[in-house]
Parts: C-alpha cells; sequence; structure tokens
C-alpha cells in the first residue's frame, strides 16, 4: 500500500456525471461514496443500484461509507453490489463483528466508523475483525464542512492501539480535508484520507490528489 491513500468522495462530484467524474480521479487510490438514508443522517443521497452501477464503471475500487439506520441488514449487499471496502457505523450496528465477518466473507474489507463523540474505547478489543477504523472529522451528513480539530487526539489514540495489537489497519479521516488539514491528520496517525470538495474544486484534479497525496505521505507513520 502507499503510504498514504486518497479516496476522494464522489458526494462534491456532479451526480448528473458521476461516470465522468469517478475518471477524474482514476490517480486516486479510491473512490469514496458516501450512502446516506435521511434516518442515521439527516441527509439523503444514493442507495444500493447506483453504487453496484458505479462499481462496474469506476477505474479505481469504490470505498462506501454507509451512514445508514440498519446498517447489519444492509451492508452486505453494498459487498456483493461490488464496492471493494464497506464501512459502517459502529453507532448503526447491533453486531458488528458478526457483521464485519460477513463482508469480509463477501470479500470486501470491513470498516468501523465512529462519528466526531463516539470514543475509540469501547472497540480497541475488537481491532483484529476490521480492516480499517474511519475517525470522522465532522458531523456525517454533508460535505463542506470545516474539519474539527478535536478529532485529532482521537486519531492518535486510534493508532497506537493499531499499532500496539500489532495490525494492520488503515486509518481512515473523513470531513473538511485539504492541504491545510492533512498533515496534522497524518501526523496523528491518519493514513487513509477522504478529500471531497477539496479534490473535486481544484482546477486540476489529478494535480491536487498527487498533492495530497504528497503532503500526508511526508506525515504518515511507517
Amino acid at each position: 500500500m502507499p503510504s498514504a491513500q486518497i479516496s476522494p468522495s464522489i458526494l462534491s462530484a456532479d451526480f448528473a456525471n458521476l461516470e465522468r467524474d469517478l475518471h477524474k480521479i482514476a490517480t486516486a487510490d479510491w473512490a469514496h461514496v458516501d450512502v446516506m438514508d435521511n434516518h442515521f443522517v439527516p441527509n439523503l443521497t444514493i442507495g444500493l443500484p447506483v453504487v453496484e452501477r458505479l462499481a462496474q464503471v469506476s477505474p479505481v475500487p469504490i470505498d462506501t461509507h454507509l451512514m445508514i439506520a440498519d446498517v447489519d441488514r444492509w451492508a452486505p449487499a453494498f459487498a456483493e453490489a461490488g464496492a471493494q471496502s464497506v464501512t459502517f457505523h459502529a453507532e448503526a450496528a447491533q453486531a458488528p463483528v458478526r457483521l464485519a465477518r460477513e463482508l469480509r466473507r463477501l470479500g470486501a474489507r470491513a470498516g468501523l466508523a465512529l462519528r466526531p463523540a463516539t470514543p475509540i474505547e469501547p472497540f480497541v478489543d475488537l481491532l483484529a475483525e476490521v480492516d480499517m477504523v474511519l475517525i470522522m472529522t465532522v458531523e456525517p451528513g454533508f460535505g463542506g464542512q470545516s474539519f474539527i480539530e478535536g478529532t485529532l487526539p482521537k486519531i492518535r489514540r486510534t493508532r497506537e492501539a493499531v499499532s500496539a495489537a500489532g495490525l494492520d489497519v488503515w486509518v481512515q479521516v473523513d470531513g473538511g480535508v485539504s492541504r491545510s488539514t492533512i498533515e496534522r491528520a497524518a501526523d496523528a496517525g491518519a493514513d487513509v484520507f477522504v478529500a471531497g470538495s477539496a479534490v473535486y474544486g481544484a482546477d486540476d484534479v489529478p494535480a491536487e490528489i498527487e498533492t495530497l497525496r504528497a503532503l500526508a505521505s511526508a506525515h504518515v507513520h511507517p
């Protein structure tokens, strides 16, 4: 894996031209797809049929972030639809270990997401069951928000717990990630970075992806 991975969020893409905008990020490591149901978060985005089609046309693997209720029921279908990484929220899952094992059985990487106010500590002993922890650096639901500085200590504690257990678990950050925040997030221990408006708002999308990757890579912990 590259020392820092960039996963641009298509929440900031043109929803009428998603295939075109996926190809704009062909130099990224992943395409981050936010699925919101207007129950777990106060917004409604795209659902399973769209994700299935995106997986068929995307030049990079699909990194699906499920901000939905009843995730135990719905998450496996996203793995079956072709998403190579499926992240569900700890706050929405009734049986997170069972769900993570089912996602892995279906061939997807299993990710566990935490809202800004949700601590990592209750999940430290379960880290071996997942492939990635997503630390939300904004309140989930909308793009374009400002990075919450108070999440940096949690990123650091998560990285320390992963290292102490000797695990290969990625630490992803999502929300307000840009040139001005990515170095601090990487220094705290993140190694996968979701950036929406910072990427799709750039004049030169591939150049912005490369700039963000370089800034983060200089700070990612070995």
